[in-house]
Parts: structure tokens; sequence; C-alpha cells
């Protein structure tokens, strides 16, 4: 009920009849996806389906509704509490994190600064707004092999767009903070670049990230690291969607401070993710090998997902099919 609440509340009130329904099925909604003349797309446990005029779902494109240019201002309008100004640093970023942890993505005409940076957007043409799911619970599985007697060990978690690794990133965070059967809490924390962790509104986690965990919201990785070994003292800091090189010499100082590092990276298979952690430096076929389980995520939806834990030699230790 929770959830459908909050998405109906992202609408302006004349908006909200015709999402009632799909605010129902709140439960197993991903992504609605709003786009200038285009048909209105909401994706639903991997499935695509259209909005009709009357609220309905259909995968018939013929009986779907369009959007114009004038709903998509309204509802940014509406989302801003009608004072554009005020968001226009979370809006140069291209999205805008709403309340309940849900986020809001924008597409437009970039504003540039002299210096070629993005300092707005403007003439919204898209938005995809992403909603978010705590399943407490996702990562109970996995926890009988990541800890070594009471250590969590410094884990990559792995997957493909879509496949639910923030999910698991965010319970595997609840779980190390309050403490679950294979060891006592541990401080964590939480660099939140994109606010999609803890999906803090107005710098309040939206989302269970757990009792000892502390969140910096909307900082570069590499820098919040930093920031956060300097002032918080973290036993584990968790990031999501690890790339860069700077990031990585980040990671590297986390360790060298002693404080174990739980990441996500966009990688299909371990060699992939191997591969791009060799060329940095810091995996198998690098000079340091920094993460010692990976929990690799494939499938989605109702064609079903596995997960699978490897260790830092790629043996697999646990795999199960859900």
């Amino acid at each position: 009920m929770e959830v459908r609440q909050d998405i109906l509340r992202i609408f302006p009130e004349a908006m909200r009849g015709i999402w009632r329904q799909a605010a129902a099925r709140a439960d197993h909604l991903q992504e609605i996806r709003i786009r200038a003349g285009r048909p209105v797309l909401l994706y639903m446990e991997g499935k695509e389906y259209f909005l009709t005029p009357e609220g309905e779902l259909t995968q018939r494109r013929g009986q779907a509704v369009c959007a114009d240019r004038q709903e998509l201002e309204e509802l940014l309008s509406y989302v801003c509490s009608s004072s554009m100004y005020a968001y226009e640093e979370e809006i140069s970023r291209g999205y805008l994190t709403l309340p309940g942890g849900h986020r809001m993505g924008l597409v437009g005409e970039a504003v540039l600064t002299e210096g070629e940076k993005v300092r707005n957007l403007k003439y919204i043409s898209g938005m995809n707004i992403r909603i978010s799911h705590e399943v407490r619970g996702a990562a109970d599985g996995l926890l009988p092999w990541l800890y070594e007697k009471e250590r969590f060990p410094n884990t990559l978690i792995l997957s493909p767009p879509g496949c639910g690794k923030t999910t698991l990133l965010r319970d595997l965070v609840r779980q190390i903070s309050d403490g679950n059967a294979f060891a006592p809490g541990k401080t964590v924390g939480v660099v939140d670049e994109r606010s999609e962790i803890a999906g803090s509104f107005h710098g309040i986690a939206q989302n269970d990230v757990g009792m000892r965990t502390d969140v910096l919201d909307g900082c570069p990785k590499a820098e919040g690291m930093m920031l956060l070994l300097r002032s918080m003292s973290p036993e584990v800091i968790a990031v999501d969607e690890l790339g860069g090189e700077e990031e990585i010499r980040s990671v590297r100082q986390a360790l060298k401070c002693g404080c174990t590092v739980l990441a996500t990276m966009h990688a299909g298979t371990w060699q992939e993710a191997a591969g791009r952690l060799g060329r940095m430096g810091t995996g198998p076929g690098g000079d340091v090998s920094v993460f010692e389980r990976y929990v690799l995520l494939s499938g989605r939806g109702a064609s079903g997902r596995r997960i699978s834990v490897l260790d830092e030699e790629a043996s697999l230790l646990w795999e199960e099919g859900c």
C-alpha cells in the first residue's frame, strides 16, 4: 500500500485517475517511461506494457496513450513544488530523487556552462521513473558464503542492468549494519552517488539501510570514500556501480585503512569483470587482488534469476536459481 501511495503522489491530482490501476500493481512495477509524443510505457517483471487512456495496461501499441510536452512540464513542475530553480543542481545531474526512494530520470536540451559542463536541462522530452523496491531478506541465502568467522570479505556484485544488484546491495548493507546470524553489526558508510541505495530525500534515507549506517548522498564515489574514511571511520564502505580508475584507487586506500569494501559493477560475466579489473591492476591479471568474493546475478523477471557466489580464484562456492 505504501509504494502504491508513493507512486500516486508523484503525479498531480488531475493526472492520478489514469495511474490508479498501474499503482495498484506497485509490487511488480519497475519503471515508468514517459516521452513527449510517444506511447507511455511501463515495465514489470521484465515485460513491457502500454498505458491506455482508461488507465489499463496492454501490450497492444494501438491502444496506448501518448504523452505531450505540456504534461511533462506539469509533472516536473509538480515534483519540484513549482520551484525549478531550487532543484537546478539535481536536474543538472539528470535525475530527481522522490519521496519513498524512487527516482525520476530526465532528458531534454542541456544548458552548458562556459566550461562545457551541464548546468541545467530545459525542454524536457522524456522521463524515466524508477520504482524503488526494498526486498528485506534478499541477501539471506548469500550470507553463509560471504562471512568468514564473523569477518565480511571484500565483495563485488556483478550483473547486467536490471537484474537486481542494487536491491541485493541494499539488503546486504542493512544486514551488515544491523547484524545477523553470522556476525554482530558493523559501522557501514554508504557513498550513494545517485541516491539509489538509501534513496535519500532531503538528506533522510527513505530505505532501511541499517541502524549503524552513515549515508553520503549525491557525492562522487572516489571523493566520497575518502571523505567517509576521514570523518566517519566505517568498518565497511559500500558503493554502487564501481567503474573508473580513480574509484579503484579509493578502494585501495580504504583497504589500507583496514576497511572492507562492498561494491557492484555492470558486468554480464565474471570474465568481463576480471578483464576490466585486470586492466586497472586490481583483480585477476592485475597486481593487486582486491575482492575475495564475487556475487554474479543473471536473468530477470518471470524468466527466472540465478545467483552464484565465487571466491577470488573464480571457483564456484554456491549457486541458486530463483
